[in-house]
């Protein structure tokens, strides 16, 4: 999927739907804050002395992305992340609001929830981002991944969090030269497109060869 980043679009889009849980309430309190910090870096998988690193720009609204990580991802993760060979890192691309709410509720219950979570909108995407009401379907499936309703209310209502979630985006897509999703840094090298297991493996197999 092509990109068109936008970030005045993307939070103009956060604080436009009234579904989203009344957006942009009061300033958290301080006390809370504290108390439940929001993920806002990046989580990797594998382990750290992996002689390959791959981070991955995806969208939770890219079909292709979906495809990657319902028909690729599982035998990659098998392979190459759980045998130490391969690092592996997920940073969102915003095309819009939905995929920011998404990414925002995937970061709600920290590191230990982000790739569960990330796993389930990716696999449901074809429920959700259907839905009438997109954010009460992504609601739903974050109460089926253990978040409480108030905890995705503080999560989706914090314009501090949405803002530093599109920068990053921002930031990380123009240091590699994003342009499409999915797209893959492969040891600094990019590579794009939805590839299947054996072209997947075959560029990380080079890597490691390298």
């Amino acid at each position: 999927m092509p990109m068109s980043p936008d970030r005045r679009r993307l939070l103009a889009g956060l604080a436009a739907t009234p579904a989203a849980l009344a957006l942009l309430p009061a300033p958290l309190r301080a006390e809370d804050a504290a108390a439940t910090p929001l993920l806002t870096g990046d989580v990797a998988l594998g382990a750290e002395d992996a002689p390959v690193t791959v981070i991955e720009y995806a969208s939770l609204t890219c079909p292709h992305c979906a495809s990657f990580h319902t028909r690729t991802w599982p035998e990659v993760k098998a392979q190459y992340v759980d045998t130490g060979k391969v690092r592996f890192i997920m940073r969102e691309v915003y095309f819009d609001a939905p995929g920011l709410w998404a990414s925002m509720i995937a970061r709600c219950g920290g590191e230990t929830g982000y790739y569960p979570m990330i796993d389930a909108f990716l696999k449901r995407q074809g429920d959700w981002s259907r839905a009438d009401d997109i954010p009460a379907a992504l609601q739903k499936i974050g109460r089926l991944n253990g978040l409480s309703s108030e905890r995705m209310r503080v999560c989706l209502t914090d314009r501090d969090f949405a803002e530093t979630l599109v920068q990053n985006y921002k930031d990380n897509s123009e240091l590699h030269e994003i342009r499409s999703t999915p797209s893959f840094v492969v040891n600094g090298e990019l590579h794009s497109g939805a590839m299947g297991f054996a072209e997947f493996s075959a560029l990380l197999d080079r890597a490691l060869e390298g």
